[in-house]
């Protein structure tokens, strides 16, 4: 661990708040930036518009900025017809974070390296034939060694620690949890949850089948993780989710929902919630525990800037 990354586990400790930042994928999009069958894998290599995104942020106030590799792993490049490109997308992408910290001169700014385990887009193939074939490849071994490969590029290239983003499927956490251990960067995990339609219960986000969501975190409750927290879901699931959260872990809790709604590989930005009825929902996160705030896909920079009202 580095003296920047210690600084912040001191101020957790101390019960202060942290705050996250905002959404880059839909931020890119929302800035210009054309999205494709990677979603907003490729998105990195608009090297201007992405480091500007992050000096924004740290100018919001945020004291972690993340990079854009949620969407870059090479099965998901690949579904782009880019896998050739994963070095340069992805060098790119932590390159351009660790820019915007420098020339902000801001050396305390974490960059948290996004790490998911995100499978290809459905909607990123031409054909049912086309989806199949590539689904007939994702065996055990090869999602292995996609999470292992994208994991050791952010800790070889400059990342403070990985965050592991949207963990919400079972199969595929156990491999991925093991790919970050394997950094030996410290970890945190956001999981991704939602709300039942018809009773107060909380499942993992996966609409497959209903997964209790406390059920889903308890089996990497093993797993050195110095935070962990709720993430990409909707604004009713935190409560609850939180709460499972705190049942089960003893180390902080972040919070960072979705406010916008994807329909690929775009993001509708109409009914975002507003950046002063977001504060009104960080404050009840925060009452409730919360030690770390941000925002997911739809937030912008300022519905970051107003958490330092917190």
């Amino acid at each position: 661990m580095n003296n920047r990354y210690n600084e912040v586990i001191k101020k957790l400790e101390n019960k202060e708040l942290i705050i996250l930042d905002g959404a880059t994928g839909s931020e890119l999009e929302n800035r210009g930036v054309e999205m494709d069958n990677t979603w907003c894998g490729t998105a990195s290599l608009q090297k201007n518009v992405l480091k500007q995104i992050h000096k924004d942020y740290i100018s919001a106030g945020a004291q972690i900025i993340t990079t854009n590799t949620y969407a870059s792993s090479r099965m998901l490049l690949e579904s782009g017809g880019v896998d050739d490109q994963f070095d340069k997308i992805n060098l790119s992408a932590i390159d351009c974070a660790i820019e915007a910290r420098k020339e902000m001169e801001r050396d305390d700014i974490l960059i948290a390296g996004s790490l998911s385990h995100q499978l290809p887009y459905e909607d990123a193939f031409a054909t049912q034939k086309d989806r199949d074939r590539f689904k007939s490849k994702l065996t055990q071994e090869y999602l292995q060694k996609n999470f292992d490969e994208m994991a050791m590029f952010l800790a070889d290239n400059g990342a403070d620690f990985i965050l592991l983003e949207l963990m919400y499927r079972p199969d595929r956490m156990k491999l991925i949890f093991e790919s970050a251990k394997k950094t030996n960067l410290p970890v945190w995990a956001g999981f991704s949850s939602r709300k039942s339609s018809q009773s107060q219960s909380i499942y993992s986000l996966t609409d497959d089948y209903d997964l209790d969501f406390k059920e889903m975190i308890s089996l990497v409750k093993n797993y050195d993780l110095d935070a962990v927290g709720i993430m990409h879901c909707n604004l009713d699931a935190i409560e609850g989710s939180m709460k499972n959260l705190q049942d089960v872990f003893s180390c902080p809790i972040m919070v960072y929902p979705e406010t916008a709604v994807f329909t690929f590989p775009n993001y509708d930005m109409s009914n975002v919630i507003s950046p002063e009825d977001y504060l009104i929902e960080a404050k009840k996160w925060k009452e409730a525990g919360a030690q770390i705030i941000g925002g997911c896909c739809g937030t912008t920079v300022e519905h970051i800037k107003i958490l330092n009202q917190l």
